[in-house]
């Protein structure tokens, strides 16, 4: 599966801790803004909301109880190593 290295930069940081918030719109089901934080607590600038809609789709992070989007098995799997993972 071809990544984007935009993608791959939110997979990276969502596989060392990261998450996700989004924020829906007033009706309810349409996810109109999203932030995505490193563990450490940073704001990524990289990820937009056309980034999330690609990873969602593919079903490389996934929300459970109303939380905030984590990454899933298959895109801890697709996630290239880089030289700072722990």
């Amino acid at each position: 599966m071809n990544i984007s290295k935009l993608e791959q930069r939110v997979l990276h940081a969502l596989a060392q801790g990261g998450e996700i918030h989004h924020r829906r719109a007033d009706g309810g089901a349409r996810i109109v803004a999203i932030d995505c934080y490193n563990r450490d607590g940073f704001r990524l600038a990289d990820c937009s909301l056309a980034v999330f809609q690609k990873l969602k789709r593919r079903q490389l992070i996934a929300s459970s109880d109303s939380g905030p989007y984590r990454i899933t098995h298959l895109g801890r799997q697709l996630v290239r190593p880089q030289y700072d993972n722990r």
